[in-house]
């Protein structure tokens, strides 16, 4: 199952376990290798760079295709990439199959302002994969050897935020946590026009409870960071957007 991750300029987070941080926007693509399947989560930005992953991720994969992609939320740099995964069954937050066909617009717009090509976001946009499956609250996926956990912890970053926990070898711990831009590391959370910021501290909270204090988090953006590091940001955007009291504060 442990395959040659630096060797593709990957970084190994655990067995069978891995993500790439890729260049432009530094957006986190990771990647969970069971025996008979295999889950990407989250898909880059064009067409090209989820070509690019698809090559990386069969190589590593001796062969073997991706099986399964989850979007962690409806941003260009996430999901523009998953068409280039022919068969793949993609899931997503309940709701951002919606997103992803009314604000088919909204995202070529974005994408070319933070300097996708015009062509290039045109045609990602035109073959934009729709989730086949939609995840309300929990949702376990079994790919051969180790099951992974979908989790609808948002809003937040946006209205519709996925995270994914793999469990350790064996149900043993650390668990990696993937946490997509409701956790960033390289700069300060970006809060967008789909941001729900009242919400996002709580949502935090739903991360820390599915990891723990002894999980590896991985940001959407940014290094790998521990439960203190969330739970510092979680009370950074309380004190931000004025939600509640910072934990920890009397």
């Amino acid at each position: 199952m442990d395959v040659g991750w630096e060797e593709f300029g990957w970084e190994r987070l655990a067995t069978g376990v891995g993500r790439r941080r890729l260049p432009g926007w530094d957006a986190t693509v990771g990647l969970v290798v069971g025996d008979t399947a295999a889950l990407l989560f989250d898909a880059g930005s064009t067409l090209r760079e989820g070509a690019e992953l698809r090559g990386q991720a069969q190589a590593l994969l001796g062969g073997r295709r991706v099986t399964h992609i989850a979007l962690s939320h409806p941003h260009f740099d996430h999901v523009l990439g998953a068409a280039a995964f022919a068969g793949a069954q993609v899931f997503g937050a309940v709701g951002v199959d919606d997103v992803l066909v009314r604000d088919r617009d909204v995202l070529r717009a974005d994408a070319v302002r933070h300097g996708v090509a015009a062509p290039e976001a045109a045609e990602a946009v035109d073959v934009l994969v729709r989730p086949h499956h939609l995840v309300c609250g929990e949702w376990t996926l079994d790919l051969g050897g180790r099951q992974v956990l979908l989790a609808n912890v948002g809003p937040g970053h946006t209205a519709h935020d996925l995270a994914l926990l793999v469990p350790g070898p064996g149900g043993g711990g650390p668990e990696v946590v993937f946490c997509g831009d409701l956790v960033e590391e390289s700069g300060d959370p970006q809060a967008g026009p789909d941001a729900i910021p009242s919400r996002w501290p709580a949502a935090l909270d739903r991360l820390l409870e599915l990891g723990g204090d002894d999980a590896t988090y991985v940001p959407g953006h940014g290094a790998v960071v521990d439960a203190a590091y969330v739970r510092a940001q979680r009370d950074a955007l309380a004190g931000r957007f004025g939600v509640g009291r910072a934990r920890g504060v009397s």
